[in-house]
C-alpha cells in the first residue's frame, strides 16, 4: 500500500505518476542548477547560447547579465533589445513573457507562482506575468504572480508590485501603487549593445 504525503492511500497508477514526476523534476531542478552556474560565466554571448538551448525564447539584441537565477526556463520569453540586470530572478513556473525595449536593473524578481495560504496543503498557484514593451523595472523591484505591467510604465526601485501596472504608469512602495505618470508617450528608442563581461 502507498500513500502520498498527506496520508491519503494511493492506487498503483496514481504511485507511478508521481515516481514519474519526481524524476522530471530532478532532472528540471539539474538543469536549472547548470543555468544558475552558466550565469557566472562572463561571456555573454556564451550564455545567451545555453539560455537558447534550455528553451528560452530571446529575442534579437537582448541581453541577459550575470548571476540571473531561473524557474522552469522553457516558459519564459523575451522580446528584441531587452536588457536584464545582473543577479534577476525570472520565474518560469508559468508563462513570463517580457516585451521588447524592456530595461530590467539588478537584482529584480519576477515571480508567477505562489502558495496558497489558504489551501489545507500549502499548493502552488501559477499566474502568467507579462510585460509589455519599454518598460523599466528599478533595482530590485518585486513582480508577483497574475500581473501585467503596461507599455512604457516604469517601477521604482525596490517597490512590490501586487496588482496590474496601467500604460505609462510611474509606481513605487509596498505595496506599489501609482505615483506619477510617464510624460513621454511617444517610445522608440533602442538600449544599446551587450556589456560583453557582465
Amino acid at each position: 500500500m502507498f500513500k502520498d504525503r498527506t496520508g491519503k492511500i494511493l492506487t498503483l497508477e496514481e504511485f507511478f505518476s508521481k515516481v514519474i514526476n519526481r524524476v522530471k523534476n530532478i532532472f528540471l531542478e539539474f538543469g536549472v542548477f547548470l543555468l544558475h552556474l552558466v550565469g557566472y560565466i562572463p561571456s555573454h554571448c556564451f550564455r545567451r547560447f545555453c539560455y537558447r538551448l534550455a528553451r528560452i525564447k530571446i529575442g534579437k539584441g537582448s541581453t541577459i547579465h550575470t548571476k540571473t537565477r531561473f524557474y522552469n526556463p522553457r516558459n519564459i520569453i523575451i522580446g528584441e533589445d531587452t536588457i536584464v540586470g545582473e543577479g534577476a530572478v525570472l520565474d518560469g513556473r508559468a508563462r513570463l513573457i517580457i516585451g521588447s525595449h524592456v530595461d530590467i536593473a539588478s537584482e529584480v524578481m519576477i515571480y508567477n507562482s505562489q502558495h496558497d495560504i489558504e489551501n489545507e496543503n500549502f499548493t502552488a498557484v501559477d499566474k502568467p506575468v507579462v510585460i509589455e514593451d519599454y518598460v523599466f523595472i528599478g533595482p530590485r523591484a518585486i513582480i508577483l504572480p497574475g500581473v501585467t505591467i503596461g507599455k512604457g510604465a516604469i517601477v521604482a526601485a525596490g517597490a512590490v508590485v501586487t496588482k496590474d501596472v496601467p500604460p505609462y504608469a510611474i509606481v513605487g512602495g509596498v505595496p506599489a501603487k501609482i505615483i506619477g505618470e510617464r510624460k513621454n508617450k511617444n517610445l522608440h528608442y533602442k538600449l544599446g549593445r551587450a556589456r560583453w563581461f557582465r
